[in-house]
């Protein structure tokens, strides 16, 4: 069913639209940036075409997603283990690591299993991945909301039931627009 997500302005909100249907959402809190300017830390969302590489979700806290078609994506459990490198001097930079691992290395990172819900369901898109260039954003994914509805680091965040909802409903090669 859904295939492309576009981001669209309306009224000095942002939503998501998937075919038919359209999500509220929000977006980083300085705005949108051309993916070329988009540097580490900016709290800008970066504008581009990017596609749905992986889900993580917390178990605990929610089923795993499930899909109406097979294997459309890499679909991970979050644990008290999981983050991802937002450090630009590291080799690890804009990649998922298990901090029991590397606890020893003086690396920053934002960890995944987080007590305010918004990653209860992340999927990880495109931007900076092949290839990854250092300072030009990590951690760019879809979450869930805040529950103050307030805006991301640079994220797109919708509403946990409609990201569920979004991901039920998935087809191959989903890509969102910003």
């Amino acid at each position: 069913m859904i295939e492309n997500w576009v981001v669209i302005k309306v009224n000095k909100k942002y939503f998501l639209k998937a075919r038919n249907k359209v999500f509220q959402c929000q977006i980083g809190q300085e705005g949108l940036e051309k993916a070329e300017k988009k540097i580490e830390g900016d709290k800008k969302t970066p504008i581009g075409k990017w596609y749905l590489k992986t889900v993580f979700y917390r178990s605990d806290k929610i089923l795993r997603p499930k899909f109406k078609k097979k294997n459309i994506l890499k679909i991970k459990k979050i644990t008290k283990s999981c983050a991802w490198c937002d450090d630009i001097q590291s080799n690890y930079y804009n990649k998922y690591m298990n901090i029991n691992n590397l606890q020893s290395l003086d690396i920053n990172y934002e960890k995944l299993w987080r007590e305010d819900d918004a990653y209860d369901i992340l999927i990880v898109i495109s931007h900076n991945i092949k290839p990854i260039i250092k300072n030009k954003g990590s951690a760019v994914f879809i979450h869930c909301s805040f529950s103050d509805k307030r805006k991301t680091a640079g994220c797109i965040a919708l509403k946990k039931k409609d990201l569920a909802f979004l991901l039920k409903n998935l087809q191959y090669n989903t890509y969102i627009k910003i």
